[in-house]
């Protein structure tokens, strides 16, 4: 089924179909290594340059957004994505099927760690790496001539990239994005305004306002649980305090979600730390890492509903967050003074991406000449033969599987 909307400039377009959605998100979940700040340059190439659902400007105003708020960035974009292209079914639809693969993939990991641990397995998992370095340098050369075309927004990308890769804790990601749409104002002055600017939405600000209560009304409750509830409603707290109050995303959230499920005692130490290094080798999102958490409570006895709740705690603070603040952000994004600051931001954004591109990405994927023979003829086929990252996948792992037999 496929709904009519109207593109923000006012001309009448169609919606994308639920299907549509599930299929694109699918593959993103399947393939999207490297982090959440990677996942953003896999979701710009996929949505503003193969697909064209968004253009370039949309975009930044999106990303832009959810680096504000807390919760995992790249999950709330890709659910805000879908949320505009299919309405509330199609972001649930996005949300589901970008995060599914990354939860069953740790399963996986768990069932079938030995064989994994062999050198082709170990040279298969190596090749994902290099992946990521093709896929997140093809979305920062991309990003960097639309985002940051002119000197001043060069710098500020230039300058957020060398702050993230000197520190790159929460507050200093924060502080950089903030720093820069105050920036934005004084070296961004030339940058276009362009009226009009708003997102395709299904609801407005009264339900918006709705959302953000549920928010913080359940951040409340998660707060304040008393010690005689059931096990599972604490363990669903404990998961929804950790997804409402980390900045960032990824790793940023593995201290929080340590703190709130081993310091109980509801998961070994060992057990977590299994489960923290096999969630570095699988793709979509880092939070998924809570589906593993939730299925190990009490060595394992969590099952399938310890995994739905720690998969759901996690994620709803994030997903209410954002529904709630995109009617009055675009709202905010119609004055002057907002398309200068976001601009800056969208700069930082660049840099960001730029800094992820190093760190992790490229530090722990290039590791010899091959590796970087590798990685640069993938990017080409990206950049140059711009082919499918489905190519690109089967590439990256078959070279590094046979750089392995051949020695």
């Amino acid at each position: 089924m496929t709904l009519a909307t109207r593109e923000p400039d006012g001309t009448a377009t169609r919606r994308g179909s639920v299907w549509e959605v599930a299929a694109t998100f699918l593959m993103l979940g399947l393939t999207s290594f490297g982090g959440p700040i990677a996942h953003l340059g896999y979701f710009q190439r996929e949505f503003v340059e193969r697909r064209r659902w968004m253009d370039e400007r949309h975009y930044g105003h999106l990303v832009a957004l959810c680096q504000f708020l807390p919760g995992p960035a790249s999950s709330q974009v890709g659910f805000s994505m879908g949320l505009i292209r299919g309405g509330w079914l199609g972001g649930l639809v996005a949300f589901a099927c970008f995060t599914l693969p990354s939860a069953l993939a740790l399963f996986a990991f768990a069932a079938l760690s030995e064989r994994l641990h062999s050198p082709l397995g170990l040279a298969a998992i190596h090749g994902l790496k290099l992946v990521a370095v093709a896929v997140v340098g093809q979305g920062v050369y991309a990003m960097a001539g639309r985002l940051a075309p002119d000197r001043n927004r060069a710098l500020l990308a230039a300058a957020a990239a060398g702050l993230v890769a000197i520190s790159n804790s929460a507050v200093m990601q924060l502080g950089v994005v903030a720093g820069s749409a105050i920036a934005g104002l004084w070296l961004c002055r030339k940058v276009e305004h362009a009226a009009g600017d708003r997102f395709p939405l299904v609801y407005g600000k009264r339900v918006g306002a709705g959302l953000l209560m549920v928010f913080a009304g359940l951040l409340a409750l998660a707060l304040v649980v008393p010690a005689g509830l059931p096990e599972l409603l604490q363990v669903g707290a404990a998961f929804y305090r950790s997804g409402a109050l980390v900045f960032g995303g990824g790793h940023v959230v593995l201290p929080l979600l340590q703190h709130d499920v081993v310091g109980p005692g509801w998961v070994s130490k060992d057990t977590f730390l299994a489960g923290y290094g096999a969630a570095q080798a699988v793709p979509g999102p880092m939070f998924s890492f809570a589906a593993y958490l939730g299925d190990q409570l009490h060595g394992g006895r969590g099952g399938i509903t310890g995994a739905v709740i720690g998969i759901v705690g996690i994620f709803l603070p994030g997903l209410l967050l954002v529904a709630g603040a995109l009617p009055f952000w675009q709202s905010l994004a119609q004055r002057e003074t907002a398309t200068r600051m976001l601009a800056g931001v969208n700069a930082a954004v660049v840099g960001l991406l730029a800094a992820a591109l190093y760190s992790p990405v490229w530090v722990s994927a290039v590791l010899s000449s091959r590796d970087f023979a590798i990685a640069l003829v993938g990017f080409a086929m990206l950049v140059g033969a711009r082919w499918s990252p489905l190519i690109v996948v089967a590439w990256c792992v078959l070279a590094s599987m046979t750089t392995q037999l051949i020695g």
